[in-house]
């Protein structure tokens, strides 16, 4: 109980296949080369293809790596490593995409300096430092030139591509194949619009005024009058990530509670009182701030929650609070879809043993001796494929037993894995559940009307 996942499910009572295929062969010769090379895996192979196949692809890699609940277990943990991170695209394209985006007149109209050398370049955006000429320290996430045609191309063809197969092999039409295709195509389409994730940050900036948390958290400023669907430009957070104790326990004064404590009370609010919440919380996008305040940046994966799994989490809670395994079980049948009658008793079973797991995994630390002074020094870290694992134990069990978890239910159990990740390395003697400081009265104040049905949305 004493765990992040357990405080969600508890806020939101207030509020009201893996199937295992492992592919491998592997081949020996007298070359050297081939001796060192890598045992084929079809998980292995495919990931790499999609890396050398641009954009579409790497994208299309993250979202499996963000589906458990849709995808095989080896596909998702390998998609883990789908690297977006592409070559930078020349500083002279770059700077006539954003005078284009401002109407054609040149950059000295709107900044005082730009970096020409890229903060990152991923296979939609490249991002720049830059300084308006009213001083303020911004950057700029520029669309790479023409991504919008090449996505719209491929996604197309992969959404009819799909519809194909389902008519020559009507088993394919069971899986969904054809939906969760145009799922893809209808998501990654929303990310070319940087106006839409723009208006993200902002509703989240507002609910941090409207819930008063502007003292604990914030998310970037978004500077309209620069901002156009192909280029953002955003205020600069500076900060230090959620794993690095060292410096948090400076910047808190050696009290990194008061961080993960801050940052788990702002996400938990906007999950139960927004329509939408930030669903990539891992550690790159949660910054500490100098002041202390928690940063979140990138709303990167973006996900609404339905009234269904909300009704369905509320009677998980209740479940949890008791240490009921069966009534867990019968939650998550009520939230999932069943091909038949599924086996309470084995279930919850099985759900105690993933618990059991859950709270027996403990951070990693390393420690490092300075060779010029003799101090030592430690730092905690953990696997990002261990809380992915984690969840993946998670969907294994409900199929095995039978039942099919809804993606929006993934993204919400992740995150929560996430700040238990957090948690571990920051407090690790926390009672989230009995500390005065974690507050669920926020989270249980219940707004009128239902949420919007439940979908998924992925950004940039």
């Amino acid at each position: 109980r004493n765990s992040p996942i357990f405080f969600l499910s508890t806020a939101l009572q207030q509020r009201g296949r893996r199937q295992q295929r492992t592919s491998s062969r592997s081949s020996s010769t007298s070359d050297d080369a081939t001796k060192d090379a890598e045992p084929f895996a079809a998980p292995v192979a495919l990931r790499k293809l999609f890396e050398r196949m641009g954009a579409t692809y790497i994208k299309l890699g993250q979202f499996i790596a963000s589906s458990p609940t849709l995808f095989p277990n080896e596909y998702v943990l390998e998609f883990q490593k789908c690297l977006d991170a592409t070559e930078t695209l020349e500083w002279e394209v770059i700077k006539g995409v954003i005078e284009k985006e401002l109407g054609g007149k040149p950059l000295s109209t709107a900044f005082e300096s730009v970096d020409p050398i890229p903060l990152a370049s991923a296979s939609i955006a490249q991002v720049h430092r830059a300084k308006l000429l009213t001083g303020e320290s911004v950057v700029i996430k520029v669309q790479k030139p023409k991504i919008d045609e090449a996505l719209k191309a491929d996604l197309s063809f992969i959404y009819i591509a799909s519809r194909v197969l389902e008519f020559l092999q009507p088993d394919f039409e069971r899986t969904s194949l054809s939906a969760i295709a145009g799922d893809v195509r209808s998501s990654m389409l929303e990310e070319l619009d940087f106006e839409m994730e723009a208006g993200n940050v902002e509703e989240f900036r507002q609910f941090l005024v409207d819930q008063d948390l502007r003292g604990v958290a914030t998310a970037p400023r978004i500077y309209r009058e620069f901002t156009t669907k192909k280029i953002m430009t955003m205020e600069y957070l500076n900060g230090v990530s959620m794993l690095d104790a060292d410096k948090i326990s400076q910047i808190t004064n050696s009290n990194p509670e008061s961080v993960i404590v801050n940052a788990l009370n702002v996400w938990t609010t906007s999950v139960t009182t927004m329509p939408w919440f930030h669903a990539d919380v891992h550690a790159g996008n949660l910054l500490v701030l100098e002041d202390g305040r928690v940063g979140f940046i990138d709303f990167g994966i973006v996900g609404r929650v339905g009234d269904k799994v909300f009704r369905s989490v509320s009677e998980l809670s209740a479940a949890l609070a008791e240490g009921d395994y069966r009534e867990m079980a019968q939650a998550l049948c009520n939230m999932g879809a069943a091909d038949e009658a599924v086996d309470l008793d084995r279930f919850g079973a099985d759900i105690e043993k993933v618990m059991v797991n859950l709270n027996s995994v403990q951070p990693e630390m390393t420690v490092t001796a300075n060779q010029d002074d003799g101090s030592v020094m430690g730092s905690l870290d953990f696997d990002e494929t261990e809380v992915t694992g984690l969840l993946l134990d998670f969907v294994d069990v409900a199929e095995n037993n039978g039942l099919k978890l809804p993606r929006e239910f993934g993204l919400l159990v992740k995150q929560s894995l996430y700040f238990d990740r957090y948690m571990k390395i920051l407090a690790p003697n926390l009672d989230v559940m009995n500390d005065a400081r974690i507050s669920l009265d926020a989270a249980a104040d219940s707004s009128a009307g239902g949420l919007p049905p439940s979908e998924v949305l992925i950004d940039v």
